[in-house]
């Protein structure tokens, strides 16, 4: 833990996570001052968090690790309305799906803050406050404080109105997070609210809610959305969200997605996610610019995130899973789980149970090659590899005993393009 300092909104601008904040000069005084208790919120709308949550997550451990105090909050009531997409209502979920997933998010959540010390974080829900509070109450209380013209100017609310419309219960949720940080203010101390920058409506809406109801200044930061190269979001692939949760997105899947980063984007995602310092980012962006097929980027921030989430056992598994795959390791020292999860990533060839297992056939099932005649030209050319051992026949069919953990096949052709087989029953 450091002395309590506003040099962590250097730190924070430097790795590009500051997008803005209501009052900058006022929020480094109170930085300076002493601890601030602050809080970042999560609606459970999902079984997990994703690599967009992380953002925040670890902005706030960044905070925390400066000397300030994280209130984590997981929204089990207003994961039961849902903030406002852009394009259409969020589907309704049952009250015990949300509980279970307030759960999951909390468990997620904890082991990236620590809960003992002057600063130690807590995770809060908001169903606690939220529960007992009438219709009545809640529109005189909260309600009453804000104007009808600025929720439909926010930018949520306009799109849904100029397309589908919107029902009241979302276009309501404003005022169920604003009065978040009403409660959290007084019944923890809270005075900055931590956010994405498409939550800043509701963010500075909250802040303007302590101000009215308990005349306190209080403040608001934000991060920004991360994009891609070509300005597209962030966190998606072919197959779909990247998932925290190693049942949703394996750990080796996670892995390669890092590994995958644009040379264009490495080193601004090494800033965002990694916790490696300002010297050693700015030495592999420096190695990385003059040798890029390296990748030296890509493979430090693979690695630092994967641990950061997954533990550093299961990124040693999935390093070596990845070595053997290229014909750098054994494959049959992999372990059953890790070489199911690498094997989910490749083009799958399935094969029933006493099938002969033809390579120039199984090179063409896979999408290795166009065709059984393409094949056997790679096999005569030296390139098909099948668990990493060259084929020297190609009519002589491989042994059933090969299979790895009595269900697998890694095919290779040259050194970079990859492929499974699958003999399993279906």
């Amino acid at each position: 833990m450091t002395q309590q300092s506003s040099a962590v909104l250097d730190d924070l601008r430097w790795r590009g996570v500051l997008a803005q904040t209501t009052d900058e000069a006022a929020l480094r005084a109170a930085l300076d001052a002493g601890t601030v208790t602050f809080y970042v919120g999560f609606d459970p709308t999902a079984p997990s968090l994703h690599i967009g949550h992380l953002v925040q997550v670890l902005t706030a451990r960044r905070l925390q690790l400066a000397g300030h105090r994280p209130l984590a909050l997981v929204g089990g009531a207003t994961g039961l309305v849902g903030d406002p997409r852009p394009t259409s209502e969020r589907t309704i979920n049952d009250p015990a799906v949300v509980a279970g997933w307030v759960e999951r998010l909390g468990r997620q959540i904890a082991p990236f803050l620590d809960f003992e010390g002057p600063a130690a974080a807590a995770l809060v829900n908001n169903l606690d406050w939220t529960a007992e509070l009438s219709a009545i109450d809640f529109l005189r209380d909260v309600g009453k404080h804000f104007s009808v013209n600025r929720m439909l100017d926010r930018e949520a609310v306009a799109k849904r109105l100029a397309t589908n419309g919107i029902s009241y219960t979302e276009f309501s949720y404003v005022l169920l997070q604003s009065n978040d940080f009403l409660q959290l203010s007084r019944r923890h101390g809270c005075t900055l609210q931590l956010g994405g920058s498409d939550q800043w409506g509701n963010i500075t809406a909250g802040c303007e809610l302590v101000r009215r109801v308990d005349q306190r200044t209080v403040h608001a930061l934000a991060t920004p959305l991360l994009t891609k190269a070509d300005g597209t979001k962030f966190g998606k692939t072919e197959t779909g969200t990247v998932w925290l949760d190693p049942e949703l997105t394996s750990p080796y899947a996670f892995y390669q997605f890092w590994l995958a980063a644009e040379d264009a984007k490495v080193d601004d995602y090494l800033k965002v996610f990694s916790f490696r310092s300002r010297e050693e980012l700015e030495a592999l962006a420096a190695e990385t610019a003059e040798r890029p097929q390296g990748r030296a980027s890509q493979r430090a921030l693979a690695q630092d995130v994967t641990t950061l989430v997954h533990g550093a056992e299961a990124t040693a598994r999935v390093e070596a899973a990845s070595a053997a795959l290229f014909g750098r390791g054994d494959l049959a020292l992999l372990d059953e789980a890790t070489l199911r999860d690498a094997v989910a990533e490749l083009p799958t060839a399935r094969v029933a149970p006493g099938e002969p297992l033809d390579v120039p056939r199984l090179l063409a099932a896979a999408g290795v090659v166009p065709s059984v005649s393409a094949g056997r030209r790679a096999v005569a050319e030296g390139g098909a590899y099948v668990n990493n051992e060259r084929v020297e026949d190609a009519e002589a069919p491989v042994d059933p005993s090969a299979l790895l953990h009595g269900r697998w096949l890694v095919l290779r052709r040259g050194r970079r393009t990859l492929a499974a087989v699958d003999v399993a029953p279906a």
